[in-house]
Order: C-alpha cells, then structure tokens, then sequence
C-alpha cells in the first residue's frame, strides 16, 4: 500500500510564507510525476507545481516567481515553499503522485492524492 503523507499548512498573513512537505510511504520503487493541486468551494482542482522525471518544473502561471517546488527522488518527497503570499492562495492543497512503480516491472494502479491541507492567507 502506498499512501502519501502530508504536512505544513496554516493561517499566514499576506504576504508572509509557508512550506508544505509530502511524502510516498509504502512499497515505492519510483514516481513519474510528484506535485502540489489546490482546490478551492466550487472550482476545480488546479495543477500548483510538480516536478517530473528529467527533472521538469511545471508552474501554474498564478505562482510564478513567488512558489518554488523541489522534489528529493531517492526518498520520494516534495516540498513546497510559498513566499508572497496573496489571499488568493488561500484554498485546501493537495499532494499528487503519478505513475507511481511499486518495483521496476510493477505499477501502483492509479495516482496518488494525499487527504488535503488547508492554506488559509488572511489578516
């Protein structure tokens, strides 16, 4: 069983910063595609940043300059810094893994989403 495990979050005023941290646990041999989506009441859930194998940095164009992902591929983490903080931010983000092998010739059945941490970016 693989599970991704989540941590940081929080209330944080505008303009200050957070770090979100993830984490595979389980039988993990690799994974393809580790990153952040946020969601927020009513809107769907929105690509934030990953780091694919290559490695590829993908950004969403909103968090450009102000969010930095980095991603350790021997322990299967991700974290996530957040600097710059605008109460557009404020949403539940959620960690993503994709192609996920439990060994070099098995695959985990689907992708991966951790349980969701509640950024909130308020005074």
């Amino acid at each position: 069983q693989v599970q991704l495990v989540e941590s940081g979050g929080g209330l944080v005023q505008p303009g200050g910063s957070l770090t979100l941290s993830c984490a595979a646990s389980g039988s993990v041999y690799s994974i393809y595609s580790m990153g952040w989506y946020r969601q927020t009441p009513g809107k769907q859930r929105e690509l934030v940043a990953r780091v694919r194998m290559g490695p590829t940095t993908d950004y969403a164009d909103s968090v450009k300059g102000r969010f930095t992902i980095s991603r350790d591929f021997t322990e299967n983490t991700a974290l996530l810094q957040m600097n710059s903080l605008k109460r557009e931010d404020t949403a539940v983000y959620y960690c993503n893994a994709d192609s996920v092998r439990t060994s070099r010739t098995d695959w985990y059945g689907s992708e991966l989403w951790g349980n969701g941490t509640l950024v909130n970016v308020s005074e």
